[in-house]
């Protein structure tokens, strides 16, 4: 049995590796009722009262959004994870970075491996799609670890057999009321017709022959049914028809009747009519668009955010890369000059300034406190977030046109009544223009313009990235500035024609059109924010001219010749 490498990402839940933020779950180690009314001296993190522990893992069926509290405290402190590939890649960025993963092919038949290392002292968890007490070998595994007298625990999950059709939008049941079965697809055979809703797991293939048995069996062709492949995750798609027309239906859809790829669910049953008007996961402005980013990942966070909440799939690729200044002493007396009261104002043009400041605090063990008294400027909402995080609250930051034209434009006059002191600190990049400097001179202010970083073209994506900028792998892509369209191209490559072009503003746009890109999308003001809601209100108008016209909703991506209509 060989290691699974597990790929690490961003954790979804605050706090760094192995731990989890309170009251989330109560973590293994700390005192609970239990051992305070029993006497109990509290456990070790990873151990039970005799020494270990093995937990038996439900992940939910693929959204980890669905994942329980439970599960995810547990993730973050085990010792040894047992699963499946595609479970590990669910899951990977939540345990710790110590944490051994082991493919599960074949601890599915020998749960020694688990008795051993519970034995041992560790914390071992078992991970199971869905729910581990349903069409799972789970019930086994917790019996060989009972009849070993070791300590075991059943996490529960979200079923995949109630979860995905709540994200096609199906009710399995219409009121209080209702009869629901729920089976495996070979057992499709023993089912005979009734008013009941019928759930089939395991059903990605031969679907058409499964809706022949149900109609011999005294199921009406005119039953409605779904399908529903790769549920709760942003691959997920529903198909809807009767069971007398399951192969015209998926023929239409483009779908092969026999075989698809990726985990299905079916739903038979007059639920199933309720779905049009129900959908809300499949119907997101930009479901499943795969959108390329071109900023680093701490500030493409946000963004990201945003755009999986609208159904897209954010990528991050960094054009260009910040690397400290080559001289350092005017950074050393700039943060000299804010501990000792030089600065009225700090004004902070974009988040890699208020990260360079910040590391330099941390450098001589200062923190927020020392920009006490001087007021603090913040170009837009992602260098304000920056700042937030800081501890520092902006007292200025423009509305509408978040540039440095903007901020120069809401920049109050110098007034010697009111300001005791002249000077602002304006920490920058190498290559920053002298516009806002010229602004705030012309205001009365003297502006100490401070390298603060250097910006450097970031090195090439690898070659997979880069043919899918080229070849129309990308459904959009957002330029947040002129520099991300003239690096992306120099590192990258030219996005295909395909690719949506959405672009925060006028400048952006000219840069854009330099390089010979069709701008599709520009922000009505200058925010990320913005950028991404005018993307949103794009691909909603794309899906609303398709179904107008009677024609399958399609991303841009799958508009190229040569794009194969496929379920993945």
């Amino acid at each position: 049995m060989s290691p699974i490498p597990a790929t690490r990402q961003s954790p979804a839940i605050s706090g760094p590796p192995g731990e989890v933020s309170e009251p989330a779950a109560a973590r293994i180690g700390e005192p609970t009722a239990a051992h305070v009314n029993q006497g109990k001296e509290p456990r070790q993190p990873g151990q039970s009262r005799n020494g270990g522990l093995v937990a038996l893992v439900g992940v939910g069926p693929g959204d980890e959004g669905l994942l329980t509290l439970r599960a995810a405290s547990l993730l973050a402190q085990a010792d040894l994870v047992v699963a499946t590939r595609p479970v590990v890649d669910q899951v990977s960025h939540l345990l710790r970075d110590d944490a051994v993963v082991l493919d599960a092919a074949e601890s599915d038949q020998d749960p020694r491996l688990l008795v051993k290392a519970v034995k041992s002292g560790q914390l071992v968890l078992r991970l199971y799609n869905g729910d581990p007490f349903m069409f799972s070998a789970a019930a086994a595994d917790a019996a060989a670890c009972a009849k070993a007298k070791v300590a075991v625990e059943i996490v529960p999950g979200v079923s995949a057999a109630t979860a995905v059709p709540a994200y096609a939008g199906i009710p399995l049941t219409q009121d209080v009321a209702g009869d629901v079965r729920m089976v495996h697809a070979i057992e499709v055979g023993r089912m005979a017709a009734g008013p009941a809703t019928l759930v089939i797991l395991g059903a990605e293939a031969g679907f058409a022959d499964m809706a022949k048995v149900l109609i011999a069996n005294g199921w009406p062709d005119s039953t409605p049914f779904a399908i529903t492949w790769n549920g709760t995750t942003t691959d997920q798609r529903t198909v809807v028809g009767a069971l007398g027309t399951v192969a015209a239906d998926l023929k239409s859809a483009g779908i092969s009747p026999l075989t698809t790829d990726g985990p299905a669910v079916a739903v038979i049953g007059e639920g199933v009519r309720s779905q049009r008007a129900l959908s809300w996961f499949e119907t997101k402005p930009l479901f499943g668009w795969r959108v390329l980013v071109p900023r680093t990942k701490e500030q493409a966070a946000s963004v990201c955010e945003q755009l999986r909440a609208c159904g897209a799939v954010p990528e991050q690729v960094p054009t260009i890369a910040v690397e400290p200044p080559r001289t350092p002493q005017q950074m050393e007396r700039a943060v000299r000059g804010l501990v000792t009261g030089r600065y009225q104002w700090a004004a902070f043009t974009s988040a890699n300034a208020v990260r360079a400041v910040r590391e330099k605090f941390e450098e001589y063990g200062l923190d927020a406190r020392a920009f006490a008294g001087v007021k603090v400027a913040a170009v837009g909402e992602q260098t304000a977030l920056a700042l937030r995080a800081f501890g520092i609250m902006p007292d200025l930051m423009p509305s509408d046109n978040q540039s440095a034209e903007g901020l120069a434009d809401c920049w109050p006059a110098y007034d010697d009544l009111l300001d005791p002191i002249n000077r602002v600190l304006l920490p920058r990049a190498d290559i920053a223009t002298e516009g806002l400097v010229a602004r705030l001179t012309e205001l009365g202010w003297e502006a100490e313009d401070v390298v603060a970083y250097r910006t450097v073209r970031a090195a090439p994506p690898p070659a997979p990235v880069r043919e899918a900028i080229k070849g129309g792998g990308f459904d959009a892509v957002l330029f947040t500035s002129s520099s991300t369209v003239r690096n992306l191209i120099g590192i990258a490559g030219k996005p295909h024609s395909v690719t949506v072009i959405a672009v925060i503003g006028p400048e952006t746009a000219k840069t854009a059109a330099e390089f010979g890109l069709r701008v599709d999308v520009m922000a009505p003001k200058p925010s990320v924010t913005a950028l991404v809601d005018a993307l949103a209100a794009f691909g909603a108008s794309m899906r609303e001219t398709a179904l107008a016209a009677g024609e399958p909703v399609r991303r841009p991506s799958e508009r190229r010749r040569g794009a194969r209509r496929r379920i993945r």
